[in-house]
């Protein structure tokens, strides 16, 4: 179909459709064919009443728990409170069993006693020490038979003895602490036909290391003497210790 062919057709259309509606009254034109202008807005209304409470709703179903969060900072520690009122005192307790016995304490020891043998040289030269060589105690090892030197383990006083005996010279002999002299002794010969004695004991403070000697004073009086029938001996022991708690464990 053409274009001018589809004019003619609409212009029928509108013809036929002006004679078949309705005559027009005079000076009125349907409302549908114009529009008036807008109305002046009207003035608010008047505020309504509340309504009535609604009612509540239904109760919801419990959902699944939700997962454990993480752990919160530790806090700041709070001030210490004040000291708490003393308990009352507990029960006494059950007895316990009985302990291993233990060691016996005893006190410290150190005791020594030696003699010049009988074939021993003498003699001997002054500023010697004399060796009594034969032990006749010595369980504490504290005497050296080879210096003749007795030597300090524990600390306190000791007592030294010296017997001697003088046979057709003179003698004389120190006590020596420490490479000191602490006591003299000496003994005249008097042409007497058969041998003499000379003693003499002294109490020496010590310490430990502190040595204690018998030593030869002149080289002319040299008469330390010994057989089967008579000794000359050397002997010291402690008297008390200098330690506090004098009882240790042997």
């Amino acid at each position: 179909m053409t274009t001018l062919k589809l004019l003619s057709f609409l212009l029928v259309l509108l013809v036929l459709q002006v004679r078949l509606s309705a005559p027009i009254e005079d000076n009125k034109i349907p409302p549908s064919l114009c529009t008036g202008h807008p109305g002046i807005p009207g003035s608010p209304g008047v505020h309504g009443s509340p309504g009535q409470p609604g009612r509540d709703g239904r109760d919801g179903r419990d959902s699944a728990p939700g997962e454990k969060g993480e752990k919160g900072d530790m806090g700041t520690p709070g001030e210490m409170g004040e000291q708490g009122l003393t308990g009352d005192r507990g029960d006494r307790g059950e007895r316990g069993q009985k302990g291993e016995a233990g060691q016996c304490a005893v006190a410290p020891k150190s005791a020594f006693s030696a003699k010049v043998s009988e074939g021993r040289d003498l003699p001997l030269p002054a500023g010697d020490a004399v060796l009594f060589d034969k032990i006749l105690l010595n369980e504490q090892g504290d005497y050296n038979t080879e210096t003749g030197r007795f030597t300090c383990k524990v600390p306190g006083v000791y007592y030294f003895a010296v017997h001697a005996t003088v046979y057709r010279a003179s003698l004389q002999f120190d006590l020596m602490k420490n490479g000191h002299t602490v006591a003299s002794y000496f003994q005249f010969f008097g042409n007497w036909p058969k041998p003499a004695s000379l003693s003499g004991g002294s109490l020496l403070h010590l310490i430990p290391g502190d040595q204690v000697w018998i030593q030869m004073a002149l080289g002319e009086y040299n008469g330390f003497y010994s057989s089967t029938k008579t000794d000359s001996t050397f002997s010291g022991f402690l008297v008390y210790s200098d330690w506090k708690n004098s009882a240790v464990f042997a």
